[in-house]
């Protein structure tokens, strides 16, 4: 399919419902309102031609960038290409959700986590912590620097509800996702978790809440799956 025809057919599964429902959660225009779900059906037709996922998140439509996400391949996608992906984030999803988990996946997770994790930019700092936090949860233990874990671990504790309003999310996601997938920090993940404890957030006109980082890895404990690794974190 060409990137015209993608563009009509997503225009053809975008609902008002969905597209009302995006813009309570801080959506930004131009985008048709489609479900993930439905998106999904188009992601074999952008697998085939990486320069059109490209292309895609480059339109600027958010369901074309979520639809990019899904598609390209993260081995394959360059440095600077991500870089550009961060900039172009124009709202906390793409920086968390599309972003984040392309990058984690990529050979470059580990360095851009941390460079943007440094960012004054709201929204690539946003992209540097969830990178880490998927980072964690698909890459083998011995893969990661625990001491450098600990060290945000410790800054989250001491700087989470002093931080910008989409940061403080993925702070407390980090906490969780640390504690769920890295068996050897989950009681120094836990202990952070209960010293940050409710984490606020403006999430604006929605029913979404931010998860009490203390009972989300007490469930993932009870359930037997602390350091159970993901296989992708694209979805």
């Amino acid at each position: 399919m060409t990137y015209e025809e993608i563009i009509q057919a997503l225009a053809g599964m975008g609902s008002e419902q969905t597209k009302s429902t995006y813009i309570r959660h801080g959506a930004k225009e131009p985008f048709f309102g489609v479900k993930i779900g439905d998106m999904k059906k188009l992601v074999k037709h952008v697998k085939k031609d990486q320069a059109l996922a490209l292309q895609l998140y480059e339109s600027g439509n958010y369901d074309a960038m979520y639809l990019a996400g899904l598609s390209i391949n993260p081995k394959t996608i360059t440095k600077e290409q991500l870089q550009h992906w961060a900039a172009g984030a124009n709202w906390h999803s793409p920086a968390e959700y599309t972003v984040a988990r392309v990058a984690a996946e990529s050979p470059y997770a580990h360095e851009l986590a941390v460079e943007w994790i440094e960012s004054p930019e709201e929204l690539v700092a946003v992209s540097g912590w969830s990178t880490y936090a998927n980072y964690v949860s698909v890459a083998p233990d011995e893969a990661l620097d625990m001491e450098e874990i600990r060290s945000y671990l410790t800054r989250v504790r001491d700087t989470i509800h002093g931080e910008r309003n989409w940061v403080r999310n993925v702070m407390n996601t980090f906490v969780i996702s640390v504690g769920a997938y890295v068996e050897a920090l989950t009681e120094e993940a836990k202990a952070v978790a209960e010293a940050v404890g409710k984490v606020h957030v403006d999430v604006g006109n929605t029913a979404c809440k931010v998860p009490l980082a203390t009972e989300y890895i007490g469930k993932i404990e009870a359930m037997g799956r602390i350091g159970s690794k993901k296989k992708t974190c694209i979805c």
